[in-house]
């Protein structure tokens, strides 16, 4: 549909690297508005010859890999949710849906789930795909060796897989096998309503083992090695600059895949990629620039507006000084303005956020955070509350604060979010802040590492449940990087793991965020949606609340 050759020579020329974070990201330019997302009652596909099957879509971030047994980063996610798929995923309809597996059953104490392969899967090389490809897989991610970001999404989960993590078990005795080649079987230590949405998440994708014990970690960086299962298979990589697929002929329901090409190219500004949409280079793009977001909502019917089960926040270092002091916390917490920086900086009317768990989790026909506690906090901050907080904690009007360096990954939204978080705590709190920025491998990294005192963050949820949040927290969680830890919080945590009774999850929650928020270990802001345009004829696409794009459906119309 696009000329690529043009575009890549665009980039070239405009490209500086920029890297960041399925869990952990930030996305600030998003407004409310609801639209709907194209694939709900759409055109009957062209006729064969009649609009070239081909898409080109451009992110703006590249993740540091694209191994889903490693990485937690969102940046990943539309490489990752086009190449592969999982035993279950979902459809637009954000239902749970057959993928590998053409049918399951849970036991009547919800502790073993049996999943039935489709017969006759494969590769995109062509080879047979088993069970033991996903035993394989998965426990590669609970090997400590292997560096899983998300091993937290199997260890609290299947038996003994904590155990086999901490080298007290043999892989034989973790509660995963595959008797045959058609079946495996999943054993839980306790059951677990939310598992099937976890497993539609890439970390519980397949990885071929051939592969990735021949290539080692080099196996996703080139084409001819990034062997994968799902409706597309990646052709070329480009490095910082395309992946580019095709339409995988092995895939189980290939028949039913129109697209032939997909491209994701990469554009760091975001302005610019607005640029290339306009005059026709690309059909879409992640991403909507804040300060065209008032011109596109009134003029463009190619504006997508979809609800995020996400939060951006800020990290404090609760290991380090000043903000072991919890006064400290409370005093940034209560002194942002978080309606100005939504409105006035960021151009959008996203929720402010109190808390850590975004709305969107439903218990008959109500959302759980409904009725929460702004713990203090209000839409305009309140800065006589904030100075007497910073003054209990030993700084009157700031006398004495040490100078607070605030970090944050390069990027124009990120940068302009972080001036004005800085501006507004140095003027309610009398206090000094200095900005340090870097791309997101080396942020991200330090931050990793403890090596930060105030840092840019946020989280798209990776499954529709409040405990795809909240154990960030949790003490020596592989995810919490604030050196935070409250033995209360934790048990409140595990005992929401484990509940199967749908209406105490309710009073759990609440409990949970209202132990978390007493601490003030974090700068929640605002809980997200996202905006992004895609070309009137593209049609079958969706993107989920949890942020995954999805193209198996799509094809081009003219």
């Amino acid at each position: 549909m696009k000329k690529l050759s043009f575009f890549l020579l665009l980039l070239i020329l405009v490209f500086s690297l920029v890297l960041a974070g399925c869990g952990p990201t930030e996305s600030e330019t998003q407004g409310p508005e609801q639209s709907e997302q194209s694939g709900e009652e759409a055109a009957a596909p062209a006729e064969d010859g009649a609009a070239e099957q081909s898409i080109i879509f451009a992110l703006h971030n590249i993740p540091n890999t694209i191994d889903p047994g490693i990485t937690s980063e969102t940046y990943a996610s539309p490489i990752l949710y086009n190449a592969f798929e999982g035993l279950i995923t979902y459809d637009a309809e954000n239902n749970i849906i057959p993928g590998n597996a053409e049918s399951w059953e849970i036991s009547e104490d919800g502790l073993t789930y049996t999943f039935h392969l489709r017969e006759g899967l494969k590769w995109s090389d062509g080879s047979a795909l088993t069970a033991n490809d996903y035993l394989y897989s998965w426990l590669r991610v609970i090997t400590p060796e292997t560096g899983s970001l998300y091993a937290d999404q199997l260890l609290p989960y299947v038996v003994n897989a904590q155990e086999f993590y901490d080298g007290t078990v043999s892989a034989e005795e973790v509660g995963i096998q595959a008797p045959d080649e058609q079946t495996l079987i999943v054993t839980l230590k306790n059951p677990t309503p939310f598992f099937l949405g976890l497993l539609a998440t890439y970390t519980f994708y397949p990885v071929q083992q051939a592969t990735v014990e021949a290539n080692g970690d080099q196996w996703t960086l080139s084409a001819d090695t990034y062997i994968c299962n799902g409706p597309f298979k990646v052709t070329e990589i480009n490095f910082n600059e395309s992946y580019v697929y095709e339409k995988n002929e092995h895939y189980w329901n290939a028949e039913n895949v129109k697209l032939e090409h997909l491209t994701f190219v990469f554009i760091a500004d975001q302005s610019t990629a607005l640029s290339a949409f306009e005059t026709g280079e690309i059909d879409g793009f992640w991403e909507v620039p804040s300060d065209d977001l008032p011109r596109l909502r009134a003029e463009s019917d190619e504006l997508v507006t979809v609800a995020s089960f996400g939060t951006t926040y800020h990290l404090m270092n609760t290991a380090v000084a000043p903000f072991d002091n919890m006064l400290v916390r409370k005093a940034f917490n209560l002194a942002i303005n978080r309606q100005s920086l939504i409105e006035d900086v960021l151009g959008t009317n996203d929720p402010p956020a109190y808390s850590i768990v975004s709305p969107g989790y439903m218990v008959n026909g109500v959302d759980v955070t409904e009725g929460r506690s702004s713990y203090g906090m209000s839409p305009t901050g309140d800065a006589e509350a904030a100075q007497a907080a910073l003054a209990e904690a030993g700084y009157p009007n700031g006398e004495g604060f040490p100078v607070i360096t605030y970090y944050y990954s390069t990027d124009e939204v990120y940068k302009k979010t972080t001036e004005a978080l800085a501006n507004m705590l140095e003027t309610t709190l009398n206090i000094q802040i200095e900005l340090k920025t870097a791309d997101w491998a080396v942020f991200y990294e330090d931050v990793q590492a403890g090596e930060y005192q105030i840092a840019q963050m946020g989280w798209g949820g990776d499954y529709l449940h409040p405990m795809t949040f909240l154990p960030l927290f949790v003490t020596d969680g592989v995810n919490n990087y604030t050196g935070y830890s409250n033995p209360a919080y934790d048990d409140l945590v595990a005992q929401l793991q484990v509940c199967t009774d749908q209406s105490k999850e309710p009073e759990l929650i609440r409990a949970a965020e209202d132990t978390l928020m007493a601490d003030y270990p974090f700068l929640p802001l605002f809980h997200r949606s996202y905006s992004y345009m895609m070309s009137k004829d593209v049609e079958g696409y969706f993107r989920t609340p949890l942020n995954n794009l999805y193209f198996r459906e799509a094809y081009v119309v003219e």
